[in-house]
């Protein structure tokens, strides 16, 4: 078994299809299928059933997946860590759900410190990844949200993954719709007047249940409902469907891609606790520190 079998098995399994992982992965089919052939007679264990319809994970090649994803994970930190022409170069990565300032906090690091050489890195990106670039070391902080809908799930994996969270803002539930929109000039809106009008949310993958959505009222039964993990997509569904998304309320004009939205006040009350974590007994890079030091600005609890 080595990295690049574990590799062609994601992306199979990433891509349900054996020639559509041959094609992003650059290699033949016969040579991807040998390769996976090669793997399951190793390890003794059926990863995919093969139909005439295509392939799909066996329950053994399913709990194989989730333990490749951690150590190919494992590989490319120590890869891009270790790697020698890169040896010379500043480090530091963050990893957050969909919040301006947790961008904004990033880029004053850069500017306070201005390293000659670096490869910084910031991951805009689902929840249990934040959960999991942060326990496994690929960010030393992580900006994460839950409302009192998952409120109890993402502290039980926050436990369960050794880490820390410390609250800096308590948000009331917000609508976001295009400037122009019907429902634009409102104070307040209750969120059954929104039924006629589809809802964008944000993608949480595999694990997208709403037990793991950044946006409140999670639990809500939206007849109409938008899945995307791309905000400058997000943003173009609601100007051209005349959608709504579920925020925080937090707009600002210099951010180019929320200039056209308008946000407001939902009557139905689920309020977002925000706040960043890091692993339980690390210590932080001085960018890490730098970057809390940002964040803390918007501290408001």
């Amino acid at each position: 078994m080595n990295i690049n079998q574990l590799k062609y098995a994601l992306e199979t399994a990433q891509s349900g299809s054996m020639r559509e992982a041959a094609t992003k992965l650059f290699v033949s089919q016969p040579a991807l299928s040998t390769s996976i052939r090669e793997l399951e007679e190793e390890l003794g264990i059926t990863i995919f059933e093969r139909t005439n319809k295509g392939i799909s994970l066996t329950p053994e090649g399913s709990e194989f997946i989730n333990y490749a994803k951690k150590a190919v994970g494992q590989y490319e930190i120590l890869e891009d860590r270790y790697r020698v022409t890169d040896r010379d170069k500043e480090r530091f990565s963050v990893s957050t759900q969909h919040y301006n300032f947790a961008i904004r906090s990033f880029t004053e690091v850069i500017k306070r410190f201005g390293p000659d050489r670096y490869s910084f890195s910031i991951h805009e990106t689902k929840t249990n990844e934040v959960l999991l670039h942060v326990r496994d070391f690929k960010s030393e902080v992580g900006i994460i949200s839950y409302s009192g809908a998952n409120r109890d799930i993402i502290k039980k994996l926050m436990k369960e993954y050794s880490l820390e969270f410390t609250p800096l803002m308590r948000k009331e539930t917000y609508m976001y719709v295009w400037k122009g929109h019907k429902l634009a000039d409102r104070k307040t809106i209750s969120i059954r007047e929104l039924e006629d009008f589809p809802c964008v949310s944000f993608d949480q993958g595999d694990n997208g249940n709403y037990y793991l959505n950044e946006e409140a009222m999670a639990d809500y039964d939206f007849g109409k409902l938008i899945k995307s993990d791309d905000r400058a997509t997000t943003m173009e569904i609601l100007a051209e469907l005349g959608g709504f998304s579920i925020g925080s309320g937090m707009l600002t004009e210099d951010n180019a891609v929320l200039q056209g939205m308008v946000s407001v006040k939902l009557e139905e009350e689920d309020p977002l606790t925000i706040g960043y974590i890091t692993r339980k007994g690390s210590r932080l890079s001085k960018y890490g520190e730098a970057y809390i030091e940002e964040l803390l600005k918007y501290k408001e609890i």
